[in-house]
């Protein structure tokens, strides 16, 4: 008999909300879901440059955790908006340790699917002793190969259509490194230049991030200013490398020896491909890995659901 698919938990309103000088002009969005009591997990968000979303709470069990949830810096309710000063992961990896002190996290368990993958591993890395846990979703570490599977050469082949549409804005010459050639775009000082470009951006990724294409995320011709913030500042990290060395992530998965892991990875996830979830597991010894057989990138694909709402119920001592 079939398993049936465990459902998001129902929707939930935060008992705390906040916002926090983290310095260099930046200010985060922060807010507490579930029980004040309970065990206590940091959601890290996509991107980088999304935000979270009320969707985001509803993974854990809100009677058994207590969720803190943020913007990261330049995003959603953080401010100022779509800012690239002082905007790099070791700052983001710091922003979590100022963010523990002030809700007063001694351990907790770290979530985080894409982006927010590459994210926790950073942090975890760097302060071990802090994790208890992780739940990891749509492995992304950054290297190289991984951005010009998406940005270069792989991805295209399987989208040739959208990615005619992402390249459209680009001229020949600049289609030999759209990284790089969309930067100027959305740093351009003409808005209704950087609103096109992101809109191209935000598209390509909307319309490959899911076995059902999500599309006009961006709305209109142009896009919102969230929308711009999101893609300049996904390319400003995609530009820099991540601020990390090639490989670095893979590489210091020793780090991670002590805390158990739970990944969950789409098979057919074209944004980022299996193989990085698997490369992640063989170097992390206390990682399970969980490959999903219908599902692409995003955590709302019904088997990725049902796989981290139940990784989330066991590392909270419930049924699994």
């Amino acid at each position: 008999m079939s398993q049936t698919r465990r459902q998001a938990y129902p929707a939930i309103q935060p008992y705390r909300t906040g916002h926090l000088d983290v310095g260099d002009g930046h200010v985060l969005y922060y807010e507490l879901c579930g029980a004040p009591e309970g065990k206590p997990v940091v959601f890290l968000h996509g991107g980088p440059g999304s935000g979270c979303s009320q969707a985001h709470r509803r993974l854990f069990d809100p009677a058994r955790y207590n969720v803190l949830l943020f913007d990261q810096r330049g995003c959603g309710r953080s401010s100022p908006l779509g800012e690239l000063r002082a905007n790099t992961t070791p700052d983001l990896v710091e922003d979590i340790e100022r963010l523990r002190l002030q809700v007063g996290f001694e351990r907790f368990m770290l979530f985080g699917g894409s982006w927010g993958s590459t994210l926790a591993l950073a942090y975890a890395q760097a302060h071990p002793a802090r994790v208890t846990e992780m739940v990891l979703r749509g492995i992304f570490t950054g290297r190289r190969s991984e951005l010009d599977w998406y940005y270069r050469e792989g991805a295209g082949r399987l989208f040739p259509d959208e990615w005619e549409r992402f390249l459209a804005p680009l001229s020949d010459a600049e289609r030999a490194d759209p990284i790089a050639s969309y930067r100027a775009l959305l740093l351009d000082e003409d808005r209704n230049v950087r609103a096109r470009a992101a809109r191209a951006w935000t598209d390509w990724e909307a319309r490959t991030v899911s076995m059902r294409a999500i599309h006009d995320v961006a709305g209109g011709f142009g896009a919102s200013d969230h929308a711009i913030a999101f893609a300049r500042i996904e390319n400003h990290y995609f530009v820099h490398d991540l601020w990390m060395e090639e490989g670095q992530l893979i590489a210091n998965a020793d780090r991670l020896a002590g805390i158990p892991g739970i990944i969950v990875q789409g098979r057919y996830d074209v944004v980022t491909p299996p193989v990085t979830a698997w490369e992640l597991h063989k170097a992390w010894s206390n990682s399970e890995l969980q490959i999903v057989e219908d599902a692409g990138h995003a955590f709302s694909e019904p088997g990725t659901l049902d796989r981290l709402i139940r990784a989330t119920d066991r590392f909270a001592g419930g049924p699994s």
